[in-house]
């Protein structure tokens, strides 16, 4: 089953800080997971949230307005995929 996460956001130092804490929790939990960035407001919107950062695991979104600290982070993923 391959595993598809996005951060959606514009490139605030949340979404970065969102982005570099997901390739963290990935590479802790030793999962293979394909990781990509969407940074276009109208796909953004789409998803239906208005707050960024947020984190779409196998297009569900699954947190969105917060970066969480890693132990949850990793939680989140590992309920999720």
């Amino acid at each position: 089953m391959s595993i598809l996460i996005k951060i959606l956001g514009t490139g605030c130092s949340n979404c970065k800080n969102l982005e570099k804490a997901t390739f963290n929790a990935v590479n802790e939990l030793k999962i293979i997971a394909t990781i990509e960035k969407e940074e276009d407001i109208q796909k953004i919107m789409g998803y239906g949230i208005m707050r960024t950062p947020a984190l779409v695991i196998n297009e569900k979104v699954v947190l969105y307005g917060r970066v969480p600290g890693l132990s949850e982070l990793k939680e989140i993923i590992q309920e999720n995929i």
